[in-house]
């Protein structure tokens, strides 16, 4: 397969812009065309040698090239130009279609999409917004806060903010739920919580994880066995009171009674099991 052959094969993964995601467009199509011909994006980076032009009658015409050379440099500029424009999406294709070289069109898609110096001072505002009150959610695992977290940072980073390593670690840290108070305090009290990488932060916590979340666990039926056992002990002191005084009217009475203990109690133990999830209904209930 030749080089064209596999441009075209490839150019059907083109990254594809997207609303507010400029810098990640940009970042990501630099990689691609990189990776498809390193010269393509020399071009659009620093330009290409100007076609020649020749005025007939009083209209400017684009000479065809005559050397090896210049048909070489034409191929790249055309080959960067087309990469760039299948990267836009559909409904932008007019505006941009009539710039002719590649280095002006990404000019002009970074001045379309990248936003001028007030949107970027206030998407930069945004972000370190979202960084201050970044904490983790009670649905999240490990995993999912520390993604969420390095994105913030990156895109932190990509608008000039330069925050230091012990802050993002303390941030870490402090964003986690309280059961894991027991780790985290002693991590942001280590020496080296200061020149920590995060991946490295992240990983020692994530041994812990299995720890937490079972003690997690743990806890939340601790605390459904005890309201069962109020309620059961509730009920029954409740009964047993009733039949105590029936008893003294007659040993019948005693006996009908105490029938009526365990039904009771039955009763609201299956009353409670039957409103918790199936997971926590034990394999005897119907």
């Amino acid at each position: 397969m030749d080089q064209d052959s596999v441009h075209m094969v490839a150019a059907s993964k083109v990254p594809m812009l997207k609303p507010g995601e400029y810098e990640l467009w940009r970042m990501r199509m630099e990689q691609y065309i990189q990776m498809v011909d390193y010269s393509l994006w020399e071009v659009i980076e620093n330009g290409n040698a100007p076609p020649i032009t020749k005025l007939v009658e009083g209209v400017e015409t684009i000479i065809a090239p005559s050397t090896a050379e210049e048909k070489a440099q034409r191929r790249l500029e055309l080959k960067a130009r087309r990469t760039l424009l299948m990267g836009i999406p559909n409904e932008h294709q007019l505006k941009f279609n009539s710039i002719k070289d590649a280095k002006s069109l990404l000019q002009a898609i970074e001045k379309r999409f990248g936003g001028n110096a007030a949107t970027k001072k206030t998407q930069r505002n945004l972000l370190k917004q979202q960084y201050e009150n970044f904490t983790a959610s009670n649905s999240e695992v490990l995993d999912q806060t520390f993604d969420r977290l390095q994105k913030l940072i990156s895109q932190l980073e990509i608008h000039g903010e330069s925050i230091s390593q012990e802050d993002v670690n303390q941030k870490f840290l402090r964003s986690l739920s309280p059961e894991w108070n027991t780790h985290t305090i002693v991590w942001r009290n280590k020496p080296e919580i200061d020149t920590l990488s995060l991946d490295d932060l992240y990983n020692n916590l994530k041994i812990y994880e299995p720890e937490v979340k079972g003690t997690s666990s743990s806890n939340t039926n601790t605390q459904n066995v005890a309201f069962v056992s109020s309620n059961n002990t509730s009920s029954t002191n409740g009964a047993v009171n009733t039949a105590h005084g029936v008893t003294t009217a007659s040993t019948q009475a005693t006996a009908v009674n105490s029938t009526t203990i365990d039904n009771l109690s039955d009763a609201v133990i299956c009353s409670f099991f039957a409103s918790q999830p199936n997971s926590l209904q034990p394999s005897f209930y119907y």
